[in-house]
């Protein structure tokens, strides 16, 4: 699953993250990617937002802050209860002079699942296209999908603020799957939630993974819950594929 939580803070202003965290065990997911999570902040009472959410879903959270303001943190997080380590966490690039804008960041985590480990990163891009392309670019070099470590199966999820056809998601595509296309019809749109009408989450996915259903929450809870729905994605690892790999 990924899942854009809003720092917890639903449509009807409530700041929750037990509500957040029944929403996501109302799909059983493996494997949580969590974007827009306050830890220590003030506005949301001083709760550490990712460790609260594994908690109550029996996780290890694995947090990575794109915004530090003395002992306040807001970031990204991977939770499982598979064995996992994580590999890299760091910012992405901004453009220059123009510091009012919030800044992004990326989290790269290792997973084992039934033998194989599965290279998982979970990141929130920019607002402004020219600031997508260059953080795009970064994910796809050397420090991250790049990285001779991050070998398949591998599976980039976020909210990446850009539409199916724009050029962010061409620049993603040329290189991973959109997991959505191996649905018939259209995509799942997850924002806003109320009334989902935009496809900005995603799971990219590499060679070696297989992709089954993919859908969003759309439960009463979900679309108050947060300014985004969830997007699940049931994924299987292709072992055949994995062999052929490790023997070239």
């Amino acid at each position: 699953m990924t899942y854009n939580v809003h720092a917890c803070r639903g449509r009807d202003r409530q700041w929750s993250p037990q509500r957040i965290a029944d929403v996501i065990a109302s799909a059983e997911p493996d494997i949580v990617a969590l974007q827009e999570l306050d830890v220590g902040r003030a506005r949301s009472g001083g709760a550490d937002q990712a460790e609260m959410i594994a908690l109550a879903l029996g996780m290890r959270a694995q947090f990575f802050p794109a915004l530090r303001v003395m002992e306040e943190l807001y970031g990204d997080a991977i939770l499982t209860a598979w064995p996992s380590r994580l590999i890299k966490a760091g910012p992405l690039p901004q453009l220059p002079g123009v510091g009012r804008y919030e800044p992004r960041g990326a989290l790269w985590v290792s997973i084992s699942v039934g033998g194989a480990d599965v290279q998982v990163i979970n990141t929130h891009l920019g607002l402004r296209s020219r600031e997508r392309h260059k953080q795009i670019d970064e994910l796809l070099g050397p420090d991250w999908l790049g990285h001779p470590e991050c070998r398949n199966p591998v599976v980039l999820v976020g909210d990446f603020n850009a539409l199916p056809g724009s050029r962010s998601y061409l620049q993603l595509t040329a290189r991973l799957h959109d997991a959505q296309k191996s649905q018939r019809g259209r995509g799942k749109p997850t924002f806003p939630a109320r009334f989902a009408a935009l496809r900005i989450d995603y799971a990219f996915v590499g060679p070696a993974i297989n992709v089954r259903p993919v859908d969003t929450v759309r439960t009463p809870l979900a679309r108050v819950a947060s300014d985004h729905l969830p997007l699940v994605i049931d994924l299987d690892i292709d072992a055949a594929a994995l062999r052929l790999q490790a023997a070239q």
